[in-house]
């Protein structure tokens, strides 16, 4: 590729990295799983640059090519050894100060998150990061209504994990 083709990735990358973060704190349970899915993801984002014609934003396109990449090794791995308890990772992102009570609230989420299938995860994932029904549509390469239903029955089935 060309260094102004990899310019623009890598500053794009380095912008939005903290959606790749994002996406692997859902699907990955500890550090070397985190820093293994953000390589793969890296990895897939730059071969598939080459391709991304503009159509949609960066972000959502960034989105969609981690959420397939995610989903896809996830699905493998469920097939391999279970990884350990997720306790806390390093992000490349400024450090800032959370209460006690909104990390407990966050670890209560992502324990009761890492219970749904892959695609709920994705579509939780995308609503948590207030994106609207038809960008979550186009990410996830489902209809808007669709969107809307999945996200109804998962809001019950989580209401159900939260308070059994």
């Amino acid at each position: 590729m060309n260094k102004e083709l990899e310019h623009s990735f890598v500053e794009l990358l380095e912008k939005h990295q903290n959606i790749v973060h994002k996406v692997c704190r859902l699907y990955t349970n500890n550090y070397d799983a985190h820093n293994d899915l953000f390589q793969e993801i890296t990895i897939q984002l730059w071969r598939a640059y080459p391709k991304f014609r503009g159509d949609a934003k960066f972000s959502t396109w960034m989105y969609r090519v981690g959420l397939n990449t995610a989903i896809t090794l996830y699905r493998k791995s469920k097939r391999t050894i279970k990884t350990q308890e997720f306790e806390g990772v390093a992000f490349k992102m400024k450090a800032e100060y959370y209460d006690d009570t909104e990390e407990e609230q966050l670890k209560v989420l992502y324990k009761a998150v890492h219970q749904l299938n892959d695609i709920e995860k994705a579509l939780v994932f995308l609503y948590l990061e207030d994106k609207d029904y038809r960008e979550i549509s186009e990410t996830l390469g489902i209809s808007e209504v669709n969107a809307r239903v999945k996200m109804n029955r998962i809001k019950t089935k989580l209401k159900t994990i939260l308070n059994p």
